[in-house]
């Protein structure tokens, strides 16, 4: 009597996608549950000026987005972390999953006696990025790339709102502006190694420099060096 078992060259393949659908089954379950209960960056937090006004913006990376504002007159301090989501102590591994509801955000410390917060949100909304695309910043797409104001005031919504109708209203850009402005949520600050990313890694071949040195290139072909 002939064997009814089939041969092991027809079962591999069945196998393979057993172990296959086993091993997303575990890695979905890993990457959709809570991260850790504690900061992501407790040293950070615990030297995060308390005595400065400050904005936050979300713009796509927020690599680039530091690398703007780092440099602008008055700015004393920035941090980069996740704003706007639903999962609390975020990962950059979850919130790049696009999985959390959390904008990649800058918090910007500034000195009141050098700028003011309108001047670091027209800079924001007129050359930090671009503020037309929805869910969107050059080469990254996804909801924690968007364009968002988190206010920490009524005067920051005020200045935010006004600021925003006007520039739509001198028809700047051919597309209206689509950024969101929403009261300042939990702002998490990101992992060490992302802070002042751009900097630490100033001049390699890394993707910081990369993306900075093309966004700036993009920038001048659309709004001029000034």
């Amino acid at each position: 009597m002939k064997s009814r078992i089939p041969p092991l060259s027809r079962l591999f393949p069945l196998i393979l996608l057993a172990i296959l659908l086993a091993f997303y089954a575990v890695a979905a379950k890993a990457t959709d549950g809570a991260v850790t209960a504690k900061p992501n960056n407790p040293d950070l937090v615990s030297t995060m000026p308390d005595n400065l006004p400050k904005a936050t913006f979300a713009g796509g990376c927020f690599w680039c987005l530091e690398s703007e504002f780092r440099k602008q007159p008055g700015v004393v301090y920035t941090v980069s972390g996740y704003a706007g989501g639903h999962v609390e102590h975020p990962s950059y591994e979850q919130v790049s999953q696009g999985r959390t509801g959390h904008a990649e955000a800058l918090e910007i410390y500034y000195d009141p006696t050098k700028t003011n917060y309108q001047t670091l949100l027209d800079h924001f909304l007129r050359r930090a990025h671009d503020p037309t695309t929805k869910d969107a910043q050059w080469v990254d797409h996804g909801s924690q790339y968007r364009s968002a104001i988190f206010y920490h005031d009524e005067a920051q919504k005020k200045i935010a709102e006004d600021t925003i109708a006007r520039i739509n209203a001198e028809k700047i850009y051919k597309n209206p502006i689509v950024t969101e402005v929403t009261a300042a949520p939990t702002f998490w600050p990101a992992e060490d190694y992302h802070q002042q990313y751009y900097e630490k890694y100033e001049g390699r071949t890394g993707q910081a420099h990369v993306r900075v040195i093309a966004k700036e290139k993009m920038k001048s072909e659309k709004y001029g060096t000034k």
